[in-house]
């Protein structure tokens, strides 16, 4: 072939591919990248960097809840108490139950420095909340961390509302920060105890609609911070006889109640995205002889004459003796999940298989319906925002 013949045929060649990737690109949808061409076999991977994967479309929370097994599904109405010295408690804890939450009591604060609530995550399948108990005064956990926070009392006899809604969303962010998600705070009790007595500088006020604005306040500070409040103890430990950690105690009569004790719970809706404890209180004429936290009038009374829809959760089932003095800790869980609790708590951070052992065996045998278990499972999964 001449070398004349050689560039005409070049030449040809190249008008050809330059038609054929023309019309390549004219067939393609805009905005549509052409493939780029495969590195040869054994060449260096290139350097730039993945792009993201996409992000998990959210599963509705009852699809989320339908997907989990029986035992997976009781584990989240469970929270359950670490050890705040240390994360490994944690961690095995998580790791081995995948139960909803835990609870950091005590002084200790390793858990709460250094990230080390990012290793209790890493080991669960769905987000634990991590809850402490923060209210100010008395009844604080991170004090030494980010300074100490005044009583409910003090707060209400000396800053306005929109002062404490400032202060909860600071106390929120100092949380958050540290992996709480949780605040067992504020307390919603109406009293006029002592300061240092069960309830009293807990209390902000003995006037109900003071406690209703500044209990309101926190709450939301907290809400928009990001950590979700709890309002405690319902129906209403203020004016109780004694100390439900030593023995059960009595409130007055439902209907004194009505007009002091459960004030602060009306329009609860207004609170945001509040949980409720149960306190272990008797109410003669609710509860009969049992504490509020095991009897399903409580949770009626809550559900029905209070609107409520969120999570609720017991008071510490374990460790105080109104509640362990009378009942084992397996059968306590199992009574209140049956009167109509959404979450279990107990402090000392054992016996989680034998609990949930319990609690499967009782949804198997008709004890326990799974429906409830399902209805209870999506309010804490909801309350987590672990699904849609």
């Amino acid at each position: 072939m001449t070398k004349a013949k050689v560039t005409t045929l070049l030449l040809v060649t190249l008008v050809a591919g330059s038609i054929l990737v023309a019309t390549l690109r004219d067939d393609t949808e805009p905005g549509t990248p052409i493939a780029a061409p495969r590195a040869p076999s054994g060449a260096p991977a290139s350097r730039q960097p993945l792009p993201p994967k996409a992000a998990p479309v959210p599963a509705t929370c009852e699809g989320l809840v339908s997907s989990l097994t029986l035992r997976d599904r009781l584990a989240q109405l469970l929270v359950v108490g670490v050890d705040p010295s240390s994360a490994k408690d944690a961690v095995n804890i998580v790791r081995a139950h995948q139960v909803g939450g835990v609870f950091l009591g005590g002084n200790d604060t390793e858990l709460l420095q250094d990230n080390a609530l990012a290793q209790v995550q890493q080991v669960a399948r769905i987000p634990v909340s991590v809850a402490i108990d923060e209210e100010g005064g008395r009844v604080q956990r991170i004090d030494e961390l980010d300074g100490s926070m005044p009583s409910a009392r003090v707060l209400a006899r000396t800053m306005s509302v929109e002062r404490v809604r400032e202060l909860g969303r600071t106390r929120g962010r100092a949380m958050n920060v540290r992996g709480v998600t949780v605040d067992y705070g504020p307390d919603t009790d109406v009293s006029d105890q002592p300061d240092r007595s069960v309830i009293g500088d807990r209390s902000f006020s003995n006037d109900p609609e003071v406690v209703r604005n500044y209990a309101m306040a926190f709450a939301a500070g907290l809400e928009e911070s990001g950590v979700q409040p709890v309002l405690k103890h319902f129906p209403g430990h203020g004016h109780a006889d004694g100390d439900s950690h030593k023995g059960l105690v009595k409130t007055p009569p439902l209907a004194d109640l009505r007009k002091l004790d459960l004030v602060p719970y009306q329009r609860i809706t207004e609170y945001g995205r509040a949980g409720v404890m149960v306190g272990h209180i008797q109410v003669p004429d609710l509860t009969g002889d049992a504490p509020a936290s095991l009897s399903p009038a409580t949770y009626q009374l809550l559900r029905k004459d209070y609107a409520f829809t969120g999570p609720i959760i017991t008071d510490d089932l374990g460790a105080m003796k109104a509640v362990s003095d009378r009942y084992e800790l397996p059968d306590a869980v199992l009574i209140a999940l049956q009167a109509g609790a959404d979450q279990a708590l107990w402090s000392s951070g054992d016996r989680v298989n034998e609990v949930l052992d319990k609690l499967e065996n009782a949804v198997t045998t008709g004890k326990l319906p799974d429906t409830q278990v399902r209805e209870s499972a999506t309010r804490v999964l909801s309350a987590k925002k672990a699904c849609g």
